[in-house]
């Protein structure tokens, strides 16, 4: 999708050389499924021509549609003019540009604007994608007030990396209010040129709370849905995740929910000594392994409460 975007903007920019923009048509309409005499037709090019760009673009991208220079080599950007490229790439833009992050064509413009420096914004663009640059996206951070917050992580790092011999590293997390969807039709499989697809309609089933245990030693999870995540349907879930263990150190990673630390799982732990729990810090609930394991299926393509669902 973003290279169609950009094929699009060369074709109908003003800005750029006419040669270049018949070029970027002439992708851009193939991968439309249009026929290559039509497109020659269409731009008044031989059919060589279009075989050429195609084969050209599918070989180094925009770059490839650029072409040579007659009489010798395309003059190459300088080094300099790259690296200060780059380099701005990964600064916030000055506040006198009224910016928050950058754009291939405001970063153009300034650079001709207080450096003249001449370079086109689909060459920066280039650079972008070549260097894995990504000024537009951000991110957020938190910090853990927790008073013990290293002595917390040193404790489930260390566990994970070294935990003591023989025994059994367990990372439980509750997910709450998943929706129970049921897709209005059977998934498509994948097939020759065309990817997995699922109806966009489905039916909702209310929501369900995923108890989840990942034995970080072997990777494997288990998983059960609960009505609610109360204390109780908590401790069930724990004796289900550790009885495949018996006769050996249970190490349990948890967060800080109240339900982990009711009187009835106290009384549970103070019977069964070879279980041991630890808590992550305040506010880092990240460390816990199995959360982890969640954020990676929540980032898939296919909608997170199916992927989650079937992994239980």
């Amino acid at each position: 999708m973003e290279q169609a975007a950009e094929l699009r903007e060369l074709a109908s920019s003003p800005d750029v050389p006419a040669d270049l923009a018949t070029r970027a048509r002439i992708v851009l309409w193939s991968g439309e499924g249009r026929r290559r005499k039509d497109i020659a037709e269409l731009l008044g090019v031989s059919l060589p021509t279009v075989d050429r760009w195609k084969t050209r673009y599918s070989q180094r991208g925009l770059a490839g549609l650029e072409g040579d220079r007659p009489g010798g080599a395309r003059e190459q950007v300088p080094a300099r003019v790259r690296a200060r490229v780059i380099a701005l790439t990964r600064m916030t833009p000055p506040a006198c540009t009224g910016l928050s992050h950058w754009s291939t064509r405001e970063l153009a413009n300034y650079l001709k604007r207080t450096e003249n420096i001449t370079v086109s914004w689909h060459y920066i663009a280039r650079l972008w994608r070549e260097e894995e640059l990504k000024p537009h996206r951000n991110g957020t951070f938190k910090i853990s007030k927790d008073p013990a917050f290293a002595e917390k992580v040193a404790d489930v790092v260390g566990l994970y990396l070294a935990p003591p011999g023989g025994a059994v590293v367990l990372s439980i997390d509750e997910k709450t209010q998943i929706q129970a969807l049921d897709r209005t039709q059977p998934v498509l499989p994948v097939a020759f040129a065309a990817t997995e697809k699922r109806t966009h309609d489905y039916v909702r089933h209310g929501t369900t709370n995923l108890f989840a245990a990942l034995n970080v030693g072997t990777g494997e999870v288990i998983g059960e849905c609960k009505p609610s995540r109360k204390g109780k349907n908590f401790l069930a879930f724990l004796k289900k995740a550790v009885k495949p263990h018996t006769g050996k150190e249970i190490h349990v990673v948890l967060d800080n929910l109240a339900t982990h630390t009711t009187p009835d799982v106290k009384a549970w732990l103070s019977k069964n000594s070879h279980v041991h729990f630890h808590f992550t810090p305040v506010g880092s609930s990240w460390i816990n392994q199995i959360v982890r394991h969640e954020s990676r299926l929540r980032r898939a393509d296919s909608p997170k409460e199916d992927r989650l669902m079937s992994k239980v």
